[in-house]
Parts: C-alpha cells; structure tokens; sequence
C-alpha cells in the first residue's frame, strides 16, 4: 500500500512539473500616452483566464503566462482598455493606455481639462506627482467651472492564501457614494469612478439579518456561493449585525449642530435642503436631549446655546433664521462646536457634532493634516462627528470622508429630501447612537480551498494585519442597528486554477495545514464598548459548500446586483462577464418586500446607467 502511495504521489508531483514547465514568464510596463510615466495598479491579465498580475509603482509588471501566443488585456481606472497579442517566443512587453477621453492642454494653469463632446461631466487632470493615485495622476470629475474632488480609489487585487493568507479592514457603515451616485445618474452623468465606493453602495440597502441575542452588541453572519460575473470563482459573504435598541433606552443626546452658512451654500439644494433636513431631526428629539447650532462662514457664532428638545419651537426658530453668505472658516467652526459639545458632556451621555457641508472650507484651519488632529483629540474624549454632504459642482467628498473616518461617525450624502428622513427618522438610532466601536473584521483564508482571494470594495478601509489586535488603532463603528456586509470573491483551490503570481512562491511556509480541512475560512471579529478602551473577539467559522446564486437568500442576490453594478460604473478590471442586463434580473428577483422603496428605485437607476453608459 504504502508503494502505491509513494507512486501517485510521484505522479502528482510530476504532472505539477508537467503544468509548470509549461509556464513562461514575461515582463513589461504600462505607460500614459500622454506624459510617458508608469502607471501604477493596472491589472494585466491573460485574456479570458486567472493568469493575471498588477504593476507596481512605477508601472512595471511580471506575468506567468501558458505557452504559446497569449491576448494580453490591461486594465485601469480612468484609461481605455487595450489588448496586444504576446507572441510564443516575446518576453518583453510595452503597453501604453489612453485616457477615456482626448485631452486639450491649459498650460497657463499647468493641468488638463477632458474635451466632452458627450455631455457629461468634464474632468479635470492636475498634478502627475501623488503616489497613491491608481493612474499616476488626480482626477476631479466636474463641469465646467466645477471643483468637486474625490479621492483616488486603487482597486483591490487578488492575493494568494499561502503568501497572504490575512485579509484585515475597518467596517463601514457609511452610505454618501450610493446617494452621491444617484445624484448624478438622476443629473443625466456618469458618475466619476472614484466617487463610486462599492462598499458604500452595497452597505446603503436594509439586509434582514438577525440581531445578537448573547452578550455581544454584533452578530457574525457568514455563506458562499458560485460568483455570477465569473461561474469560476466564489463569491463569500460577511455579514454583521447590531443589536437593537428601543428610542427610549438610549441614552440622553448632546448633540451640536455644525452648519455651513458661507456663500457656496447659497442654492436649493444645499442651505434649504439643510433646513429641512435638521428639522425632521428635531422632530425626533427627546425633552433629555439638548441641541446647540454653530454656524461659520467669514467666522463662526453660535446661533442657539445648547437646549433641551422639549423646546423644539425654539430650535426650529433658529434653523429658519440661517441664511448663506461669506467664506468659508470650517476649522474655526469644527473648534468652537467641540468647546461647547464638551461644556455639555454628562455621564453616559451621547456627545457628538453633525456636520453639514459641501466641503468647500478655504479659511482658518483647513488642511486635511490639521482638521484631522483637531477631530482625533476630542475623538478621544467622546465626542464624536458625523458629516452630512450637501450640493454639487464644488462638493468636496475627499475631505468629507476623511472628517467623519476620524471622527468615529456616519458620512451621508443627503442629494433629497427623502434622504434626510431615511437618515434622521428611518434610521434615527443607527445614525446617531454607537453600539460598539473599532470594529475590525480579519479573514484567515484556508489554502486547501482558497487559491487566491480579492476583497470587493473597502479600498480606503484597508488596515495592517497587526493593527487587528492593536487596540490603539482607530477603526469603523457601529450604531443601533446597522447591518454591514462584505464581499470576497475567491478563486478555489484545483488543477485548473492557475497561481495568481503576485509574488514568487515563498520557500519555508509550506508547514501542514492545521485545523478542521472543511472549514473555507475564519472570520475575527474585534469591537469595543462605546465606554472601553479594550477590544472584545469574536469569531466565526465558514464550512465548505457550492451553491447557484439563484438559491441564495433574496439578501445576498441583492447584496451581488449593488457589487456587480458598482464594478460596472468603474468600469471595474474584476467585472467578468456582468452586464447591466443581468444586474437588472439579479436585482429584480432580489426585491422582496421592499417597504420603503429603495431597491425598486436601485432597479431604477441602473437603467439609466445602462442608457448613459455608451461608448
């Protein structure tokens, strides 16, 4: 027996010997046509299969590919798509993408602005030099005379389970890129792909899944099933759930509303919509909790000294009389609204500033660097912010992220009214009342099943493996009844997968898989309570199992519809075969009951995306 052992296993070895000699390796760069600079974070890929790669800083790559002549494809963010033919015995190889669209030189102003001759929206190029950018230069989608800015999104890659077998991410609750999308799609525009965040579009949707019932505020959900965009790969849903509280448990707000009254706030869709949308608030407020308003523009004031919400006619009176003009001191503004949240703190109490802004702040303290340390600082003594984004053309969502990241808050993109009442009145206690915080998911991927895996989304919550158990190492909260889901979509384990060939095959971790060889992967979860300084653990274990996506939970299918047609607006390298088409048949059979609405309206607008998105 034991020689017929030792026989097959020289066998498999032989024929892994076979498969890897028939490999050839080739090297290259991908370059911008325009300024001849490496492009960084492109996916270069053998046309039609898993044999694929990503170029690094400077825009270098190296691919395994099968031999003989090969159509390699590379994809990036902002760039058309080009394919070249790899000859059997080419070694070499010398990409250069185009941008979407021609562009016309401002030399005075040393940028480039897009010609669209399609009526949707320009797009200005300026400064070649951020490293972190994907195509090696910054991109502000806008209209003319238009500075709304976004921060560059590098698409999450494959990577292997034996060489990186953790996968470590902050939660995000935060939903602005759905409503920020919908605004521009309902404008007649394609969105910019780096306003599409889809983690923030997949997370904006109500999931029905089931609240704690042990001690621990969340609950870990976990399932897989057949990846429709590539019938090759896996898809593996992670679920999380808070628990629920009833209104009138929670504890005693103090809350400051910071609100933006300059000049650029002066249209209907910013200071009116703000009013409104801060009056349904005020109509939730209880008699034990107070409300201050801070307004800034050429400076800040206090238009209401904190005060109770049995006095709402007063505090309604208040936000009626705010009017817009001036420059903007957000700094100036964020510094006094803390001074008088901390003046107001009792014990248990709920302290947090609510924002409302476009973003545009041009005066007094206003660098990323310097609001980011004022916000982290009364972070640490509880009181927490949330931004509320309002407007276009000059709306700054880079900014407006990054406030509410380090504030421990929400960031919503409020483009309706309806938006407002979802936020303020749908979904009162999640927006305003934290159940636990630093909340971090870490995924150990099981080799024996998992060959490679990418996280779908999440790009800008990405953390080091070691910060999972760093308790000093901010991360995402989670309020009343926040649900939170994440995608990964794996390539299995088996003959026929080709090794994703990120980095060469390390020489002393081949020790023998431990555990239970069924189980796919582990999910741990940390999270703090609101009033502790030191994390809990929890964890989670997925089994094995293969199933259509037809015979998943209505929850999941939809969760795919919003994954796949965010991929789409990005014109995604991971998109596979998705179509608009299928998106809308994935999405239609994924309804449910649907009681307020938002994903007949989700089915409404990839429609529209389906018309506008033509080449």
């Amino acid at each position: 027996m034991q020689k017929y052992l030792s026989l097959l296993v020289l066998a498999c070895l032989l024929a892994f010997n076979a498969s890897a000699q028939q490999l050839r390796l080739i090297t290259g760069t991908v370059k911008d046509s325009l300024r001849n600079a490496g492009i960084p974070n492109v996916v270069v890929r053998v046309k039609g299969t898993d044999f694929l790669t990503a170029t690094d800083a400077k825009g270098n790559f190296k691919l395994k590919v099968p031999a003989g002549a090969v159509t390699v494809e590379a994809i990036a963010t902002h760039f058309k798509q080009k394919e070249i033919m790899v000859g059997a015995s080419q070694t070499t190889v010398h990409i250069t993408l185009n941008l979407l669209q021609p562009l016309i030189t401002d030399s005075e102003k040393n940028r480039y602005i897009m010609d669209d001759k399609k009526g949707l929206s320009e797009v200005v190029v300026t400064g070649y030099a951020a490293p972190r950018i994907a195509s090696g230069i910054h991109i502000k989608a806008s209209p003319q005379n238009n500075t709304e800015d976004y921060s560059p999104i590098n698409e999450n890659i494959f990577h292997t389970a034996t060489d990186q077998p953790l996968s470590t991410f902050s939660i995000d609750v935060d939903r602005a890129s759905y409503s920020n999308v919908r605004r521009f799609l309902n404008n007649g525009q394609m969105p910019p792909a780096d306003a599409v965040r889809v983690e923030e579009m997949i997370n904006y949707f109500d999931y029905q899944y089931k609240a704690p019932t042990g001690k621990d505020p969340v609950a870990i959900y976990t399932d897989m099933a057949v990846c429709p965009w590539n019938t090759g790969h896996q898809l593996v849903r992670i679920a999380l759930k808070s628990k629920q509280v009833d209104t009138k448990d929670l504890p005693p707000s103090n809350l400051v509303f910071l609100i933006d009254v300059s000049g650029s706030m002066d249209e209907e869709n910013k200071l009116p919509l703000v009013k409104r949308a801060f009056k349904v608030l005020i109509e939730q407020l209880r008699p034990q909790d107070k409300v201050a308003i801070v307004v800034y523009a050429g400076a800040a004031g206090v238009v209401l000294p904190s005060t109770g919400g049995s006095e709402k006619s007063k505090i309604l009176a208040a936000v009626d009389e705010l009017q817009a003009g001036g420059s903007t001191a957000g700094g100036e503004g964020i510094q006094l609204a803390y001074r008088i949240a901390a003046e107001h703190i009792t014990k248990n109490s709920n302290n947090r500033v609510i924002l409302a802004t476009d973003g545009d702040f041009n005066v007094g303290p206003s660098s990323d660097g310097e609001l980011e340390r004022i916000i982290t600082k009364e972070r640490q003594k509880g009181i927490y912010l949330s931004v509320l984004g309002f407007g276009m053309g000059n709306y700054k969502d880079n900014k407006l992220e990054i406030l509410a990241d380090k504030g421990n808050g929400n960031y919503a993109y409020i483009d309706n009214f309806e938006e407002a009442r979802r936020t303020f009145v749908t979904e009162f206690g999640g927006t305003l009342f934290t159940v636990a915080k630093d909340v971090k998911l870490q995924v150990e991927f099981n080799p024996q099943f998992v060959q490679s895996y990418r996280l779908v989304g999440y790009e800008n919550r990405l953390l080091q493996n070691e910060d999972f158990n760093n308790d000093k190492k901010d991360a995402g909260d989670m309020g009343v009844g926040h649900t939170v889901t994440a995608l990964y979509e794996i390539i299995p384990t088996g003959k026929n997968s080709p090794v994703v060939n990120w980095v060469d095959p390390l020489k002393y971790q081949q020790a023998k898989i431990m555990g239970n060889q069924a189980e796919v992967l582990t999910v741990k979860l940390r999270y703090k309570e609101p009033q502790e300084d030191k994390s809990q653990l929890l964890q989670k274990v997925l089994p094995y199992s293969r199933q259509q996506i037809e015979q998943v939970p209505e929850d999941f299918r939809m969760t795919v519809a919003v994954a796949a047609f965010g991929q789409l607006l990005r014109n995604s390298a991971f998109k596979g075969t998705a179509t608009y088409e299928q998106v809308l048949a994935w999405a239609g059979k994924a309804r449910g009951e649907d009681p307020e609405g938002y994903r007949a309206e989700f089915i409404q607008l990839v429609k529209k995306a389906k018309l506008l998105d033509k080449e």
